[in-house]
């Protein structure tokens, strides 16, 4: 299935109804194929329908509303630097290219990281360095970002991404027991401490540390 003008106007059309208004993000995720990250898997199909699918390694690529909504609630700016934890298919860092100057993703999973850097490769997207390493510690070498978005649910927000976001950063993440309903929280980090807002609810794999198993 390609990414016709059809399919194209019915998957932003679902985006909008779903909340996702901002036009930098909707003309990013316009750009990008969802179907890149998929191609091969028996839900290739089903590139374009707002829901989660399952990729490699027990992992699966968000429904694209909560990427969307999740991606405008980050409020990205073209100079910023975004860490992203939870590389996963690939499809959020992809987005998070066509709005930031850097982006930075940590997946724990080898092969995934192999699969995404493929397709970063092939789509031209030269702005991204993908990293195999455990996502909870960040990235400290490279910190601090400007933005910090996690795609996998912690119990709270974990304290050494909270230290690697810069003053007037922004960090999106859900937050909750894995095996519960989630909130999707923003953070807001200012001179005096961090400030939390609760967004929506939302259903994401566990955060986990160390390195997986491919």
């Amino acid at each position: 299935m390609s990414f016709d003008a059809e399919a194209k106007m019915q998957f932003l059309f679902a985006l909008r109804s779903r909340g996702v208004t901002d036009a930098r993000t909707l003309r990013a995720m316009e750009k990008i194929d969802r179907a890149r990250f998929i191609s091969g898997s028996v839900f290739a199909g089903r590139a374009y329908e707002d829901m989660p699918l399952p990729i490699a390694c027990g992992q699966t690529i968000s429904q694209p509303s909560v990427v969307g909504l999740m991606t405008q609630a980050l409020e990205v700016e073209e100079r910023h630097k975004v860490l992203e934890v939870g590389t996963g298919s690939g499809y959020q860092a992809a987005i998070l290219s066509l709005l930031a100057r850097r982006v930075y993703t940590v997946e724990r999973y080898r092969r995934l990281v192999d699969g995404a850097r493929r397709i970063f490769d092939e789509l031209s997207l030269t702005n991204i360095t993908a990293f195999t390493a455990d996502g909870s510690h960040g990235l400290p070498e490279q910190a601090p970002f400007d933005r910090i978005i996690v795609t996998a649910a912690a119990e709270d927000p974990p304290g050494p991404l909270l230290a690697q976001l810069r003053i007037g950063g922004i960090m999106v993440l859900p937050v909750g027991q894995s095996d519960t309903v989630q909130s999707l929280i923003r953070v807001r980090r200012s001179e005096d401490g961090f400030d939390y807002e609760e967004l929506r609810t939302v259903r994401f794999v566990p955060l986990m540390e160390g390195l997986g198993r491919d």
